[in-house]
């Protein structure tokens, strides 16, 4: 087995073919959902049968995903998809918090307003359901914008360039469920809500954004173990802007899933690409203590 070093982070990624390898390190393992658990379109076998055998072997694990679909959805799917939920012993989504916060509103959401233009995909995840919120279909008549997904797996940023130039000049907010800038949905690589809260900013918007690598999150995540040693905590997960920066965040260890969000860059092998797994960790001065194509047991 070969071995990298990371300059910047001082810190050796190591190359594993299944996780196995390193589950007598750890006690909680953090993992991802799109990327991780699925593709976008279906669940990821193998990945089920890791879960199933980390908790045969008595390990925790927690379902942490940056979708804005609410926790009830996630776990709907998941049976759907006959993943057992015991599985998990607790699962956490960034369209979950965002309704906390919006049903809350405090802080930053106290002065949001009551009407919002959904820009986007318009699928109902449940974010604003029970609150009082309207939905407008005007710019103009909205307090603040919100955006889940994107609407086509073809989209880009300038598909939207138009409202967000509008709601601009309007002065009006971002809300947005989940801070990736990319997805992996259906096989491939898009984009996703983060992006275009991003071009919103640049615009000169005031963006507010709900999900991971937030360390306040990340936190909460592991709410549970708060006396545990960090050292036995694994994030597993195939964004490095969110997971591997949320994990490094927070000062626990991470593995990164090379078959996600990142696998035009660091291919399609079943042994991972180290030295561009480093490359891509110095890009984005953030870094995995370990890579791996795919979550297998």
């Amino acid at each position: 087995m070969f071995y990298d070093w990371d300059d910047n982070k001082m810190k050796m990624i190591k190359p594993i073919v299944n996780i196995l390898k390193i589950i007598d390190n750890y006690e909680v393992f953090i993992v991802g959902f799109s990327g991780v658990i699925t593709d976008g379109s279906s669940v990821k076998s193998e990945a089920i049968t890791a879960l199933v055998n980390l908790k045969k072997s008595g390990k925790h694990v927690i379902l942490l995903s940056n979708t804005s679909k609410r926790v009830a959805a996630v776990a709907r799917l998941l049976h759907e998809n006959r993943v057992p939920l015991s599985l998990f012993d607790s699962i956490i989504t960034a369209g979950e918090i965002l309704h906390y916060h919006l049903k809350a509103k405090q802080g930053v959401y106290a002065a949001l307003g009551a009407r919002y233009y959904q820009l986007g995909s318009q699928e109902d995840d449940g974010v604003f359901s029970g609150l009082d919120y309207e939905k407008v279909s005007d710019i103009s008549k909205a307090d603040f914008i919100y955006m889940g997904a994107v609407a086509s797996l073809d989209d880009t940023t300038d598909t939207y360039r138009a409202e967000l130039e509008h709601a601009a000049s309007l002065g009006i907010p971002f809300v947005c469920a989940g801070n990736d800038t990319s997805t992996y949905k259906d096989g491939k690589v898009c984009l996703a809500a983060g992006a275009i809260a991003e071009q919103y900013a640049v615009l000169g918007g005031k963006i507010i954004t709900v999900g991971k690598p937030d360390v306040k999150i990340m936190e909460y995540a592991i709410e549970d173990y708060a006396e545990m040693d960090k050292a036995k905590i694994l994030m597993i997960g195939d964004n490095m802007t969110t997971d591997i920066k949320g994990a490094n965040l927070l000062g626990i260890h991470a593995a990164l899933v090379s078959k996600g969000v990142h696998v035009n860059f660091l291919g399609e092998g079943y042994i991972p690409d180290v030295a561009k797994t480093r490359e891509l960790s110095n890009s984005f001065d953030t870094s995995p203590d370990y890579v791996i194509s795919n979550l297998r047991w």
